[in-house]
């Protein structure tokens, strides 16, 4: 990964989209701090605030119509996502050499598992980092449904991982970390296993074998230290394709601790493989968990935006 990275020319200047409300207000503290530090190295930084969902993503694409190339997610996954689908589809063909955006990271929320691929020093690399001007090319991922189409960095997932995010959203997200563990038992509980007809590269059917959960990752954690995609390359032109077939609740249980360190997809019921196309065949849509938003989608086809993005990591 090392013989990717490479520093801007200059110094360049940043626009800060700051959501003041991730990590349950911890990012509007920690701001000023951290871009003091920023301004002391020589980094100049211009802060656009939030107010609600979509405002990230309104701003990024306002200022990248104005000719801004450089911006900082100051908050979670959430708000890097929407970042990101503020700067493309636009950003993408004509984004090459110079003209291609750069997104930097400030996690002052509750975590960013895209920048968890690069270090586990949170805010105090992503500042280092931003003061060294150290980029490097990475993929986007683009999912087009029945209502658009949006792009991610991180992961999507299906199944078992998003029926906890998507409960976690709509009924605890006021418990914090009480509200994560409640819904995990509660999805146990439930215990789904259903299919997801979906087609990969290079096979001739859909594969609509009941399962667990289906990830589509770009990078190889989720949840700040689950590691879903061991395999994944951000910068490889492919989507890390991860299927666990249906596991019973106590087999479950038991292997909880491979979806740490990875070793999950050395399961006998586990599949990965790395493909640059994937289609679906749903019948309705579903919820399903993008870079840490949760959202209810008609999935149709899966693609990927070879070094579409620069990131300073």
């Amino acid at each position: 990964m090392s013989d990717r990275l490479r520093n801007l020319p200059l110094q360049p200047s940043y626009l800060a989209i700051v959501n003041p409300a991730a990590g349950g207000g911890r990012s509007s503290k920690l701001l000023g701090p951290a871009l003091e530090r920023l301004h002391a190295g020589g980094v100049e930084v211009k802060v656009a605030l939030t107010k609600k969902s979509g405002d990230a993503t309104e701003t990024a694409r306002s200022a990248y119509e104005r000719g801004i190339r450089n911006f900082i997610a100051v908050g979670g996954d959430g708000t890097a996502y929407e970042v990101v689908n503020g700067l493309f589809p636009q950003a993408f063909p004509q984004a090459s050499g110079a003209t291609k955006p750069t997104l930097a990271f400030l996690p002052l929320g509750t975590g960013n598992s895209f920048l968890r691929d690069f270090s586990d020093r949170g805010v105090e690399h992503a500042i280092e980092v931003i003061l060294s001007s150290r980029i490097r090319p990475v993929d986007v991922l683009r999912l087009r449904h029945r209502a658009g189409v949006l792009h991610y960095i991180n992961l999507l997932s299906m199944g078992f991982s998003a029926d906890v995010a998507t409960l976690r959203a709509r009924r605890f997200s006021a418990w914090g970390e009480l509200g994560y563990v409640t819904s995990i038992f509660l999805t146990l509980a439930r215990f789904k296993r259903r299919p997801f007809p979906v087609r990969v590269e290079g096979e001739e059917r859909f594969d609509a074998r009941r399962c667990l959960f289906l990830t589509f990752s770009n990078s190889k954690f989720t949840g700040g230290t689950m590691m879903i995609a061991p395999n994944a390359q951000v910068d490889d032109g492919f989507v890390e394709y991860v299927r666990w077939g249906p596991i019973g609740r106590l087999g479950l249980i038991r292997n909880l601790p491979t979806l740490y360190d990875g070793t999950h997809v050395k399961h006998p019921m586990a599949e990965r493989k790395a493909v640059r196309r994937v289609e679906f065949n749903l019948d309705a849509p579903v919820d399903v968990m993008v870079d840490g938003e949760v959202l209810t989608l008609h999935c149709q086809e899966l693609d990927v935006l070879p070094g579409a993005l620069n990131v300073v990591v």
